[in-house]
This record gives structure tokens, sequence and C-alpha cells, in this order.
């Protein structure tokens, strides 16, 4: 089911959310030369400045790289050649001296944190038609120095932001485990 919304003077059609998490998937395959329009990045981005996080925190910030400098140095935490093809990249990059802290085991809720932040965004951008990929195997060391990172920053996932190449195809079905194998009722 598809649904007119106007979001800062654009219209989008938005899918349910239930077909959204059904259809989205990771995308490698970007086209080079099809920018993402800014108040779209800001809509992704904005979706994440609206996740939970522990305590309501908000212990992150949303890098989107954009100009071809940065990408060039961005695009080199990370090896594959289909990363080199997507014109944004978002990174989230989370602050653990601001993030909550469990008192009894000194659990720093960072890496939720930052997850569901990303999470967020990566469903929004579906849901205007923006490809994305969750990639986890970056060259931490690499993307520090590029973005000048502090100490108590911390980066656990990266994604490319585009559309994809024309003729891509998204697949007819998610391989996942049957419901009855991942969720007891006790």
């Amino acid at each position: 089911m598809l649904t007119l919304i106007s979001y800062r003077n654009f219209n989008y059609m938005l899918m349910d959310y239930f077909e959204l998490i059904n259809t989205r998937e990771s995308v490698r395959d970007y086209d080079t030369n099809k920018k993402i329009e800014k108040e779209i990045l800001l809509k992704i981005a904005d979706a994440g400045r609206l996740a939970p996080s522990a305590a309501n925190r908000q212990p992150w910030k949303f890098i989107i790289i954009s100009s071809d400098h940065m990408l060039q140095q961005v695009r080199e935490c990370y090896p594959k050649n289909w990363f080199k093809n997507a014109p944004h990249i978002l990174v989230v990059v989370g602050d653990s001296s601001l993030s909550w802290v469990r008192t009894t085991d000194d659990y720093n809720s960072i890496e939720t944190d930052v997850t569901i932040a990303m999470d967020h965004m990566i469903l929004a951008a579906e849901a205007v038609k923006v490809a994305t990929c969750w990639i986890a195997a970056f060259d931490n060391k690499v993307l520090r120095e590029v973005l000048q990172l502090a100490d108590n920053e911390v980066v656990y996932s990266i994604t490319p932001l585009g559309y994809p190449n024309s003729g891509y195809q998204k697949k007819i079905e998610k391989i996942r485990k049957p419901l009855d194998e991942v969720v007891e009722f006790l």
C-alpha cells in the first residue's frame, strides 16, 4: 500500500512499513552519475535524528560524504569496486563519552544507539527509493584518519547512498529462517 505524503515541499509515495522491511535489500550497483538531492539526504538524516537512544543521550553525528575529494579518500576504507561507484557515503559516528552506561556492569550503549540510528536511516532511504548497503568490514584506521575522529568517537557501520543503476532488479524473495525457528514464547 502506498501513501502520498508531503515533506518540506517534496511529495513522496511511501509504502507500508511491512512492505518496506520485506523489500529492502543491500544494493551493490550504483549509478555514479546520479546524485541524491540534498533535501532527500536531509530527510534520511532526519530519520536517524529521530531514532531512540539510551536515556535519550543522542550520542551521534551523521556525516554524509558527497564531495569528490572526500569520497576519494573515504572510499579507501573499503576495497570493493561497487563501493567506489556510490555518489554518497553515510557514516554514523558515535561519541562513547556521551552515551549512557549501565551501572551494574559498565555496559556502554554506544553501539546499540548508533546501530538503531543507522537502521532508521537505511529504512528511510528505502522509503524514498535510495539504495544502501550496510557495511561493517571497512578499515577503521583509514576511516578514522580521513574523518579525523577523536579517540572517543566510534564508527560501527557505514553505507553508500545512491540510486541503483538502470536495469537493477530486486530479488523476489528474501532467504531467512522460518519464524518458528527464531521466535520463542515462554
